[in-house]
């Protein structure tokens, strides 16, 4: 069961062991792997002497860097044919109508290419082919042509993958499970022909369960609820009727809703209307999807209560609860959709399967569901029985740690016996163990978000395998050249890990730029790193030291700048309550503000200064200190550094393209925590989509004895 390798090996590998071993070791010995993924804060780009573009690359590479376009650049570090480098007779001396890459450089690359997981799909040595989508449109509705590719190849896998459970003598799987359903899209898809398989959507927030009800009423999976109403009243009651004179509304009143037949019914429906509309909007940002939503549930309180939250947070309440809100059998074929609301904290799906085995069991004495939360419908023969549960967990791009408990669910639940998952959100991942003993000598040593990572001490995070967790490190990575270090060599370490900068990395997608989108995201983090620098220069921010609380930002003038400023209320410029640095989050702004640089500055600083913002720092603080710039200021800032723009651009692509091997270590230690199951009898990943529609494109599979 599963493909000839349990890995998606890379072309240099042909034996899973030999690659894990390659890989750990290249990952904890590389000083330029390790300073390149997590040890590069943009916002310092342009705030430190020397600056992080020549204290970590060394000359020779700049050198050639100055005369290539980055377009090449990029095809070098990932499309570029590597067999045109090798040492043999008559080697060329130039490359591209230009000088050779360096050899050191070239070398470099060449071990970050070996480490990384094929990403060819169908499969490299697979019998599959390439298809077209097949989902009906009615199926396909609200979904974007990278939903459609991600539900069509993922929905066929997991029925492929079940029919091989059953044909392998195994028990046949009754239900699937779904990870964080979101607008359950995936289940959908799933649940109706020709699959017709019973979902079991398990998600956190009521709106996207609502919503997802709702798509599947317009899908015309399940018949519409009939709603009979008065509806001159309704309409009163909902605002769409026509408005009166105020000399007629005088004398009238508007009647209680409680004396209106039937008006919960209006509001809600009205309620459910609403909720489909906003709901069908896809969520920006780093997110892959919908099924990034119940991402809090890491952070769900565990004391059963709801966790208290201020009055304008952006977040939802969180409730401690589990209900069954709804069992729909679908009328095309004898698929159903059970959605479960439901705070996802370790895996433990014993209250989901609870509900399951409620509401799937009809029991021999009576022709309704035993769970008043279950709708009454004619065709109930069509769920499985509660002795014939047996199910496995599915979720398609499920952030952070959701992937880590869809996992263990498979130790946990009796009624669990596989799963197949698509994580997405790696910088989403908590930390298992400490921070190491050494520090990256290009990062910030009092970043906040660093060190409140890695002190989670989350035994639900990075690294899951006892392999990782005990791995051995060497003393210190080797630094090329003359680089200097600030590794504390007193002793050994083990455990790997991965901080937030290196996993935030790692859900970059490298290798599908082309010249225009990277034109575009360059030239918004050249943005972001200069606006820091003004920050930096008009005392918002304090200047970023090293390991040894040495300042080294050099101001626009040529002299260091040290800020040395106490509020009102004690807290310096970008200081936390506890001291530490914090840094300016601006977030995304609207599409205007990216076509210039003062655009830009002006849409950011009216955005951190605005009554509604969520920034760290006094936003009247920073209003004062902003104060009396001009558009002038601005485009002059933009002219000095426009020549280091490039330098950036270089940095993020090095940076991009190496963060490919941490993704590869978090998809291998998921693999070895699996493999390391004694109840496990089969474990693999592979690839399940299109690098170029969708790059987290690799599916965890396991299968229990």
């Amino acid at each position: 069961m599963g493909p000839d390798t349990p890995l998606p090996l890379p072309p240099d590998f042909d034996n899973p062991d030999d690659f894990v071993e390659s890989l750990l070791n290249f990952t904890t010995s590389s000083w330029l792997l390790q300073t390149l993924c997590g040890g590069v804060h943009i916002l310092d780009f342009y705030t430190r002497s020397p600056d992080l573009y020549s204290a970590i690359l060394p000359e020779t590479w700049r050198e050639w860097f100055k005369s290539r376009d980055i377009m090449d650049i990029l095809d070098l570090l990932m499309r570029e044919d590597f067999t045109q480098f090798e040492n043999k007779e008559g080697q060329q001396d130039s490359w591209r109508d230009g000088s050779m890459p360096p050899a050191d450089f070239l070398q470099y690359v060449k071990d970050v290419r070996k480490h990384l997981l094929a990403r060819e799909f169908p499969p490299r040595g697979s019998d599959l082919k390439p298809q077209k989508a097949a989902i009906s449109r009615h199926i396909a509705m609200g979904m974007k042509v990278k939903k459609v590719h991600e539900v069509d190849n993922f929905a066929r896998y997991i029925d492929r993958l079940t029919h091989e459970v059953a044909s392998s003598g195994k028990q046949p799987i009754t239900h699937l499970v779904d990870f964080g359903s979101g607008q359950n899209y995936l289940g959908r898809a799933l649940a109706a022909v020709p699959y017709s398989k019973h979902i079991v959507a398990v998600e956190s927030k009521q709106h996207n369960i609502e919503g997802a009800k709702n798509m599947d009423v317009l899908a015309k999976l399940v018949p519409k609820t009939k709603v009979m109403r008065n509806k001159k009243e309704y309409r009163k009651l909902t605002g769409k009727g026509k408005q009166r004179k105020k000399g007629e509304e005088s004398g009238l009143s508007t009647p209680s809703i409680s004396g209106v037949e039937g008006a919960e019914d209006m509001l809600s429906e009205h309620l459910q209307r609403e909720t489909l509309s906003s709901s069908q909007v896809e969520t920006q940002g780093e997110c892959e999807d919908e099924n990034c939503t119940p991402v809090a549930a890491s952070h769900a309180p565990t004391n059963g209560a709801m966790k208290a939250q201020p009055a304008d947070s952006r977040q939802d309440p969180v409730i401690e609860n589990t209900t069954t809100t709804t069992l729909q059998i679908y009328t095309e074929g004898q698929g159903s959709v059970q959605y479960v609301e439901h705070i996802i904290k370790d895996g433990d799906l014993t209250p989901v399967i609870d509900q399951v085995l409620d509401s799937a069991g009809v029991p021999d004495d009576a022709t309704k569901p035993t769970s008043a939360a279950v709708e009454e419908l004619s065709n109930l023969e069509n769920v499985p029985k509660t002795k014939d549960v047996n199910a496995m967990v599915i979720s398609l791009h499920s952030c952070g740690n959701l992937v880590h408990y869809g996992l263990r669910s498979l130790l946990l639940n009796p009624h669990i016996s596989a799963v197949a998952m698509v994580g997405c959100c790696y910088n989403l991942v908590t930390e298992r163990l400490g921070p190491p003993t050494y520090k990256l000598p290009t990062l910030r040593p009092n970043h906040p978000r660093l060190v409140a990572t890695s002190t989670a001490y989350d035994p639900n995070g990075f690294p899951m395998s006892e392999k990782l967790v005990n791995y051995p490190l060497p003393h210190q990575p080797t630094a090329p050249l003359d680089t200097p270090t600030n590794h504390d060599t007193s002793h050994h370490e083990k455990g790997i890990r991965l901080n937030i900068t290196a996993r935030m990395m790692a859900v970059q997608a490298p290798f599908n730029w082309g010249r225009e989108d990277s034109n575009l995201f360059f030239t918004r983090h050249f943005y972001r790193a200069l606006l820091q620098r003004i920050f930096l220069d008009r005392g918002v921010v304090s200047a970023p030291v090293d390991a040894a609380n040495i300042t080294g930002a050099v101001s626009a003038n040529g002299h260091t700048s040290h800020v040395n400023w106490t509020p009102p209320n004690g807290r310096g410029p970008g200081l936390s309550s506890d001291g530490t640095s914090t840094p300016l989050t601006i977030g995304t702004l609207r599409k205007f503000a990216y076509s210039d640089f003062v655009s830009y500055v002006r849409a950011a600083v009216g955005k951190l200064t605005s009554p509604n913002s969520f920034c760290e720092i006094d936003p009247q603080f920073i209003r004062e200190k902003m104060d009396g710039l001009t558009d002038g200021d601005i485009r002059a800032y933009e002219a000095e550094y426009a020549d280091r723009k490039k330098e950036l651009s270089v940095m993020w692509s090095l940076m991009a393209f190496s963060a490919g091997v941490v993704e590869s270590v978090v998809v291998t230690d998921r693999w070895l925590w699996l493999k390391e199951q004694t109840s496990v009898e089969h474990a693999w990943v592979e690839t399940v989509f299109e690098y170029a529609q969708s790059p987290r494109n690799l599916v965890v599979v396991g299968i229990k004895k």
